[in-house]
């Protein structure tokens, strides 16, 4: 009685008055930006957009002396050309208004329309623009992650012409299947929260089927093929455990208790995996190694970054742990008795690592972490793990028949393998026309011509430099 006297006087007040007159339980939310977390968001894009250098780096030490900055230019050319991509029709296609379920439309095309309000149907605090340069940072380093697959071999034009079309064909619509508004893999309820499926899996598949096709490097399983700069890729794995911060605390798209546990869970699971690598190399090999502590971080990070915002720290710790193994596995015994040629260990680490944190996700997520996101097996809810699975499987077999084509359209109009001399000489000197390193000018002579020194290469042994 008393609330209906109450808001009758309001009324009668108002009217007499000629006031606008509004009910707070009546009132729409219209969406406005916070500048907290737009901050936020705009410091994490760039923690991400450090992680491609990074992984320039982390590959770059891993190859050898004479492919060092083939590598790293393969990293660092992708920021420049999916960063375009990303602007002028990436984004529309992966977030754009839904089509079918499938793919974005070209609504935003040029970015029309991303403009420095918020939409609420991704992140309803902080500005449209912001959020595009945030998922834009994803879309760069994935097809990144790939090249450590084809290390060594692939001739740069046609690196060059892959990554665009991967990035159109493969990367934008499993984005749109699994993060856009519409999304059929969103709508089934598969949880992503950082890029397990969309980033991991699709770049460690994509890269194993690359390195399958164009075959071993030249003296694969004859030779010993060393990382030739492992503090180079210790500094890389470093930056990259500090990007990831951003990559996955970020995905939480504001500053808030998610992005706290997001955090949290992707260091322990970074340094849960880092122990279970070393221990695993120490027990089966007799030796704790530097490479394997840098590669049990990665396998670490990659394993958390699907359940990054649904999963307590005790869950990640065990995600960790097992995805330190799984990977060390992966990477150790089962490429060895298979005997393909992944270079750098795109797959075993980002593809089953991928894997193995997408399933993960469907076995430890938490309504009690993240109310937003599902429980998992172990708390009550196995239809969660078959969505998961639901996801790896799609993605896997998207991702490989994609890249398969992709490469055969390719091969129409460039070769996608260097040639033999070139591969024997180096990627830096016959792709590029620089050395890495100032010795190597000391030891063949600074002006020695590209003619000579292929001449050379095939007439003469690798040295133990190369």
């Amino acid at each position: 009685m008393k609330k209906m006297v109450s808001i009758i006087s309001c009324l009668t007040v108002g009217i007499f008055l000629n006031l606008p007159v509004s009910f707070a339980a009546e009132a729409t939310t219209v969406p406005k930006i916070d500048t907290g977390d737009t901050a936020f968001i705009l410091i994490s894009a760039a923690f991400v957009l450090l992680m491609t250098p990074a992984l320039a780096l982390f590959y770059g030490g891993m190859c050898r002396t004479k492919n060092v900055l083939s590598t790293i230019m393969q990293s660092f050319f992708v920021i420049g050309l999916v960063s375009v991509q990303w602007v002028l029709f990436g984004y529309s296609l992966a977030f754009g208004p839904d089509i079918h379920h499938f793919i974005g439309s070209l609504d935003w095309i040029g970015l029309k329309g991303v403009s420095g309000a918020p939409n609420a149907d991704y992140a309803a605090t902080i500005p449209h623009s912001a959020f595009m340069i945030f998922q834009g940072m994803f879309a760069v380093i994935t097809p990144a992650l790939i090249t450590g697959a084809f290390a060594e071999r692939m001739k740069f034009s046609a690196f060059a012409l892959f990554t665009l079309i991967w990035a159109t064909f493969v990367y934008d619509p499993v984005a749109h299947w699994v993060w856009g508004t519409g999304g059929w893999l969103r709508e089934m309820g598969v949880l992503d929260f950082a890029g397990g499926t969309v980033v991991h899996i699709i770049s460690g598949v994509s890269g194993l089927v690359i390195c399958l096709m164009i075959g071993k490097r030249k003296g694969h399983g004859s030779e010993v093929m060393l990382p030739h700069h492992l503090p180079m890729t210790v500094l890389g794995a470093g930056l990259l455990w500090f990007g990831w911060f951003g990559f996955n605390a970020g995905s939480a798209l504001a500053a808030n208790e998610i992005a706290a546990n997001a955090f949290v869970v992707t260091h322990v699971s970074a340094a849960a995996a880092t122990l279970s690598w070393v221990l695993t190399e120490w027990r089966l090999h007799g030796k704790p190694t530097v490479l394997g502590a840098a590669s049990g971080c990665i396998a670490g990070l990659v394993s958390i970054t699907p359940a990054a915002g649904f999963v307590s720290a005790l869950s990640a710790i065990a995600i960790g742990l097992l995805g330190g193994v799984i990977c060390f596995l992966s990477v150790s015994v089962v490429k060895a008795k298979m005997g393909y040629d992944d270079s750098l260990d795109a797959f075993g680490v980002h593809g089953v690592g991928g894997a193995w944190g997408a399933l993960a996700t469907g076995l430890f997520a938490s309504k009690a972490v993240n109310d937003a996101g599902a429980d998992g097996l172990f708390f009550g809810n196995p239809a969660q793990f078959v969505n998961q699975l639901t996801g790896v499987v799609v993605s896997c077999v998207f991702a490989i028949a994609m890249t398969f084509v992709i490469i055969k359209f390719i091969s129409l109009f460039v070769s996608i393998r260097v040639e033999e001399a070139d591969e024997l000489l180096g990627l830096d000197l016959a792709e590029h026309g620089e050395r890495g390193y100032a010795y190597q000018d000391l030891v063949s002579g600074s002006a020695v011509t590209y003619a000579s020194a292929s001449a050379q290469s095939v007439s003469e042994p690798e040295t133990s430099l190369a």
